[in-house]
């Protein structure tokens, strides 16, 4: 079978320690092995950290130190779907209290600049919901969130005016 193996690139010597905080906060992560580079390369030496193999949430990730010609933005992100207002909270505090910053919307960037949404399944079920009226709600009150709050969400979506 083929794998996919998702890369991220980091500035030189990031990698590991990106690595370590990403398996430390969320649940099915580890870092599985550090690996050094061959021989020299643009912006390199030999036997420095080349990549980093690990895990977050059961999937697989290679972090690349590959220098700072290329920086991450919103153009992909890694959503977290979670079950509680706790579980919102743990992860987007987390993120925050190691030098994130946070967004809108439930979305925020770690330290390394990669952007994560931190989203509630409630928020998902809401503004994709049947009734128009729910979703249009929700989603009105999800705009004007930075982390989501899932009991805001349920007394927007109350709130019939």
């Amino acid at each position: 079978m083929t794998d996919l193996i998702t890369c991220v690139w980091f500035d030189h010597g990031q990698a590991s320690a990106a690595a370590a905080f990403y398996a430390s906060t969320f649940p099915d992560s580890r870092v599985i092995k550090v690996n050094r580079a061959p021989g020299d390369f643009p912006g390199g030496k030999k036997d420095s950290e080349l990549t980093v193999e690990f895990t977050v949430l059961g999937r697989r990730f290679i972090g690349l130190n590959g220098g700072p010609n290329f920086t991450p933005n919103e153009a992909v992100s890694f959503m977290v779907v979670t079950d509680s207002q706790q579980e919102t909270d743990r992860y987007w505090d987390a993120i925050l209290g190691h030098g994130g910053i946070a967004s809108a919307c439930g979305w925020c960037k770690d330290r390394w600049g990669f952007s994560w949404q931190i989203t509630p399944r409630r928020l998902l079920e809401l503004t994709t919901s049947a009734d128009p009226d729910q979703a249009q709600r929700a989603f009105a009150a999800m705009m004007t969130m930075v982390k989501i709050d899932i009991a805001a969400l349920d007394a927007a979506v109350a709130n019939r005016r």
